[in-house]
């Protein structure tokens, strides 16, 4: 798993169990299809493989007018076993949180006016994977050891790797390094 297009939900199918059964899911629900409007990107824990049980399939998204969004999900969605809308903001960006459970996964949708790419979950999902291909399944399982503890994703990756203050802060200044 050297260069993966996220994008492109097909390497799912080489991956392992949890991610060849959610790639049936996503196919199956059509999730990613009906999102397609809004850029979705799979991203999170399942992708790089450090999910733990009972994690979300964390889809990026993003939108131009929230309102119109936020519609579209309550259309798309609201009936869903679990939905739940939350808006609020994170670095003065306007950020909708959309939760929901589908074909027996919890979905969480993040969505922004940022484009995915550029949209820090997408990011720090990149980096991780890269800090991983470097440090090996070690690291993936050392990671996966702090989630089962409690710890969030990058405060786990931080810790592993000796890295001080705000993780979601400091793993980005690992994107000049890749």
């Amino acid at each position: 798993m050297h260069n993966i297009d996220f994008f492109n939900i097909d390497y799912l199918q080489q991956g392992n169990a949890v991610q060849r059964a959610v790639y049936a899911v996503l196919k199956e629900t059509a999730v990613l299809q009906l999102l397609s409007a809004y850029d979705p990107v799979l991203a999170g824990t399942i992708p790089i493989a450090v999910d733990i049980p009972g994690s979300d399939l964390d889809i990026l998204c993003s939108f131009k007018e929230q309102e119109v969004f936020k519609q579209d999900m309550i259309t798309l969605w609201g009936e869903a076993s679990g939905f739940s809308i939350k808006t609020f903001e994170i670095y003065d960006q306007e950020c909708v949180v959309i939760n929901f459970d589908k074909a027996g996964y919890p979905f969480e949708i993040f969505a922004q006016q940022l484009p995915v790419r550029e949209q820090m979950g997408y990011r720090h999902m990149l980096i991780e994977h890269h800090l991983l291909q470097q440090h090996g399944e070690g690291l993936r399982q050392e990671v996966i050891r702090l989630k089962k503890e409690g710890y969030k994703t990058e405060p786990a990756f931080c810790l592993c790797l000796g890295i001080d203050g705000n993780p979601y802060v400091e793993l980005l200044k690992l994107e000049t390094e890749q």
